[in-house]
């Protein structure tokens, strides 16, 4: 039976811990980064359920069992722009078509996507998302990145 994504759930987990880190799970700073870690987790929720196929899953159970589409943003586009079974799915969508709940990714080379940011309101565009100076209800601005990609959960 597929679960129905709480987008409001999901946003208010964002709130909650978008200038903070909650403790259970892995903190990736040190790592290529806890953007796309944050994002997994509002998704999570929102009620969406983990898939814990080894390969090409979408999962945490720990900072040595999970899945690369939890925490790298390149690999959850593929997961959730793919995913057929359990879990999140997405579709790319423009901008104007964003809702709450929805991640947004950027590009600042052009070349590949390296940060997720978390839709929080619509009107305008607020996004939340932990980098190194982490943001909570920040305007989502499109000419700081060379590309952007709207990933509309489905």
């Amino acid at each position: 039976m597929r679960r129905i994504y709480n987008r409001q759930k999901a946003v208010e987990y964002a709130q909650k811990w978008a200038l903070a880190r909650n403790p259970h799970f892995y903190n990736f700073d040190s790592m290529e980064g806890d953007c796309t870690n944050f994002v997994s987790q509002c998704l999570y929720a929102g009620g969406l359920p983990m898939n814990y196929k080894k390969d090409g899953g979408w999962y945490y159970a720990s900072i040595n069992d999970r899945a690369a589409a939890w925490s790298k943003a390149e690999c959850l586009y593929k997961f959730l722009t793919t995913n057929k079974c359990t879990g999140p799915k997405a579709k790319v969508k423009p901008l104007e078509e964003a809702q709450i709940g929805d991640i947004i990714q950027i590009s600042y080379d052009g070349k590949s996507f390296a940060h997720s940011l978390f839709v929080v309101s619509i009107a305008p565009i607020l996004v939340s998302y932990h980098s190194e100076t982490n943001a909570q209800n920040a305007l989502f601005n499109p000419y700081v990145c060379k590309e952007y990609r709207l990933l509309a959960i489905k």
